[in-house]
């Protein structure tokens, strides 16, 4: 006997999740529904089916093929147009008009034993057999009564609570005879308890009910979507879930990843090859499909989650279901009855309230609340740039795919012919990616210098000679799983605003341009990149008196690529050093505030027991430095900013400074002692690196590793700055803890505070209008200041729903007092 597989509806009542997915392949504990009627068919010997589809039918054909991977022999039949329940059995008239054959939905859940139903038909001779079962709530299904011998006296479609009188219900199994096709016109909407039974019924033909024992949900609303996955991790039908029952009622699949310190409470199903980090809690009746992430501090209870989603740290999860390829950022909230549709974006600090649909491809915006279905229009904005390019965690946000339409976008802007240069830092990751830029940029008529693995400024240093820009791919700072894809100028310098808003309008259109086949762009890799790099430094950069004034310093490499070019470096300044971490960590491309506070106090340790000069600790891509005084004392950034500015400034005694306009006012007194001035930019690092590279600017930071040493070059350079407060020590025969003694203390504090897109214009509006006749300077956000001297800063993040915060004072009290009042102004305006 044959079987038909009903596979063509649409499945509306069940959107978002079949927006983009047809009904039979929702995965039911990670398994299509359908899979799980075809399993069911086979294990009753019906081996050869016919499958009829329509909406979406692709999907359904490329899943199941021909059926061999089944063990099963699969035909279809295609609908031009939705026929109906009967019209698309019709359909498949020619390949089952032999012999008798059974009717099965494909979006249905069951474990009725098909073969008992198959020898009750035969027994009873019937022409129709419908399959039935016992519901306590018949209101969306098909009443049907029999007699004693079975025999159906009456059908009554979805009726009224008045108009109920069985709790029988029609499961849409039917057991039939070829003759039945004579009761169904061709090409015409017909369905079957409607339109042919009752034709059957009148004329007296044998049509019996077979009340069958056993499970059946009709998967056709969310709660029952919801409530099949837990019936089948409660065993309350019999299917087969693909996995190890790990402990009783834990199931986890072949290739999951599940850290021994993550929190399991069954029942509960784990994909393949998902991995859920330690801190996770995952709790009853959740389903994590394949390759999804559960980060750290999650939590998941009663949640559906498809293939491929990204959870991110601390969100929460309850009663909902998330479409594949959807990220969940960290500290998401998604409640109870909530539907993400497929390749979603739901932000950091979210809430997602419950029963709200949110449909496929829509961005939930950081910080947002939304309490209304997401149906047409976005409720947030994608923010191709970041403080540090283009950023984002590695094969969820940063892909292979996305890197190579990045690429594309940035050659567009060029001119073909141009050269770029690429680089990265010593992660397996950049590495990846930048073989997708490099074949990126080819493509699109560019040379490319690739220098493979180099410290940034290096790589910043070999854009600004010759090449037209450049890509620099590298591990986020401080966070392992991210990487920042950086764009530079034809200096070396970040993107200005403006260049990436046009990078940023040639992605969104994706009007990439493409070379023809002569103009495939070269692929060479320079020579002698680290001598080129320290005989410029060396020749740009003050040096005198340190060979003669017998320093001796400690250098911690961090085993990052700032290894790579500090021993031609080190020999040639001629001074006594101790290196530490020289090698590169392929396992360590950047590192936590924790393990580079750990890493200075063991550098401030060395360097008090080797009575050495200073240490100085790089970050992984040679591009920041951080300070240790000759006791092994820390010197934190913000006042190695301070100290450096009053080395500089004592010895040139004129010019000035560039520094952003978060750094603490005690920088101008420093500054306006030695002669110079201060010239304060915005926060970003582009407008940082255009005052560095002016004439008459002696200095520049940013008061977090970052230096400028504007005789070298214009932006941070971790090496540069190295080489140059090593000149100074020598020259000025004053130990740093000598210099950070004699400058005043400062008391800046720093504050965050969530602010959704859609009320940061009002929220700085609010703090002018709180400003009042106070001083208001807006060289970057808005800074406000007392008649006292006290300041703070008000300034919304371009790439994040924040608005940050600093406010100085004379002691830490009343700077903290400063930042309370005016983030409730931040707090008031952004309710």
């Amino acid at each position: 006997m044959k079987a038909v597989v009903m596979a063509g509806g649409e499945g509306t009542r069940l959107r978002p999740m079949t927006s983009s997915m047809p009904k039979p392949l929702l995965p039911v504990v990670n398994r299509p529904i359908m899979e799980h009627v075809l399993r069911l068919l086979k294990r009753h010997g019906l081996n050869e089916t016919v499958v009829t589809v329509q909406f979406l039918a692709s999907l359904v054909k490329n899943y199941f093929g021909d059926g061999e991977e089944l063990g099963m022999e699969l035909t279809y039949a295609n609908e031009e147009k939705p026929l109906g329940t009967a019209g698309s059995v019709k359909n498949a008239e020619e390949a089952l008009k032999d012999d008798a054959f059974l009717v099965i939905s494909g979006d249905a859940l069951t474990d009725f034993d098909l073969t008992e139903l198959i020898n009750f038909h035969k027994e009873k001779g019937a022409l129709v057999t419908v399959c039935l079962t016992r519901v306590p709530n018949p209101l969306e299904f098909g009443i049907t009564i029999v007699d004693e011998e079975g025999k159906v006296e009456r059908f009554l479609e979805k009726p009224t609570w008045g108009q109920v009188f069985s709790d029988t219900v029609n499961t849409g199994i039917y057991v039939m005879e070829p003759e039945v096709f004579d009761y169904v016109d061709p090409d015409v909407p017909v369905d079957w308890s409607g339109d042919v039974f009752p034709q059957l019924m009148k004329e007296g033909k044998p049509i019996y009910g077979y009340v069958a024992e056993g499970y059946w949900e009709d998967v056709g609303t969310h709660e029952s979507y919801v409530k099949a996955q837990a019936d089948v991790l409660e065993g309350k039908v019999d299917v087969d879930i693909d996995g190890f029952e790990i402990s009783p009622g834990v199931w986890v699949a072949e290739g999951a990843e599940v850290h021994p310190d993550a929190v399991l409470r069954g029942p509960l199903y784990i994909g393949d090859y998902a991995k859920v980090e330690a801190g996770a809690e995952i709790r009853e009746h959740t389903v994590v499909g394949s390759n999804v992430v559960v980060k750290s501090g999650a939590f998941m209870h009663k949640a559906v989650v498809h293939d491929n989603v990204y959870v991110g740290p601390h969100s929460n999860l309850r009663g909902c279901v998330v479409g594949k390829n959807t990220d969940i950022m960290r500290a998401a909230r998604i409640e109870d009855g909530a539907v993400i549709g497929d390749e979603c974006l739901v932000g950091e600090e979210s809430i997602v309230q419950g029963n709200v649909r949110v449909y496929p491809f829509k961005t939930i915006e950081a910080g947002a609340f939304v309490n209304t279905s997401v149906i047409w229009e976005s409720r947030g904005q994608a923010h191709l740039f970041g403080a540090r390019g283009v950023s984002g965690i590695l094969n969820v946000e940063i892909t292979p795919e996305l890197a190579v339409r990045l690429a594309g976008a940035y050659a567009t802007t060029l001119k073909k012919g141009s050269t770029v240069t690429t680089a990265r830092d010593h992660s397996r990751g950049a590495r990846a990616l930048k073989r997708a830029v490099i074949s990126a940029l080819q493509a699109s008529a560019i040379d490319v210098r690739d220098l493979e693995n180099v410290p940034l400024p290096v790589a910043r240093q070999q854009t600004a000679r010759g090449s037209a820009g450049g890509i620099m791919i590298r591990t986020t700072p401080g966070v392992p799983d991210s990487v920042d894809i950086m764009f530079f100028d034809g200096q070396g310098a970040d993107l200005s605003q403006g260049s990436q808003r046009k990078l940023d309008r040639v992605f969104a259109r994706q009007e990439y341009r493409r070379a023809f086949p002569g103009e495939i762009g070269d692929l060479h890799f320079p020579a002698s990149v680290y001598d080129s790099y320290t005989g410029s430094l060396l020749r740009n950069v003050d040096t005198t008196g340190i060979a003669e004034s017998g320093l001796k310093v400690v250098v911690d490499a961090s085993n990052g690529s700032a290894g790579l070019v500090l021993p031609s470096l080190l020999g040639k300044l001629g001074v006594d050093s101790l290196t530490v971490n020289p090698g590169l960590d392929e396992s360590r491309p950047t590192e936590s505030a924790d393990m580079r506070r750990s890493g200075l106090v063991r550098l401030g340790e060395i360097v008090a027991s080797s009575r050495a000069a200073f240490g100085v600790r790089f970050d992984p891509v040679g591009e920041r430095l951080s300070l240790v005084d000759e006791k092994g004392r820390i010197i934190e950034d913000d006042r190695a900013l301070l100290v450096m500015l009053d080395l500089v400034a004592a010895e040139r005694r004129s010019g000035r400074v560039a520094l952003p306009v978060t750094t603490t006012r005690i920088a101008e007194q420093v500054a306006a002692y030695h002669g110079t001035q201060v010239e304060w930019t915005t926060t970003s690092p582009d407008d940082l690196t255009r005052v560095g590279g002016e004439e008459g600017t002696i200095f520049g930071g940013d008061g977090k590793g970052g230096f400028i040493v504007p005789e070298f070059s214009s932006v941070y350079d971790g090496t540069a700055a190295f080489v140059r407060l090593i000149g100074l020590v020598a020259r000025t025969q004053l130990t740093l803890s000598q210099i950070d003694a004699r400058i005043p203390r400062a008391h800046v504090l720093k504050r965050d505070l969530a602010t959704p897109w859609a009320v940061k214009g009002l929220v700085m509006r609010r703090v002018v209008e709180e400003a009042g006749d106070r001083f208001v300077d807006t060289t970057d956000g808005v800074r406000v200041v007392e008649t006292d001297g006290r300041w703070v800063m008000v300034l919304p993040d371009p790439a994040e729903a924040v608005t940050h915060l600093w406010a100085e004072g004379p002691d830490d009290a009343s700077a903290q007092a400063l930042l309370d009042e005016w983030s409730a102004v931040v707090d008031s305006a952004g309710r």
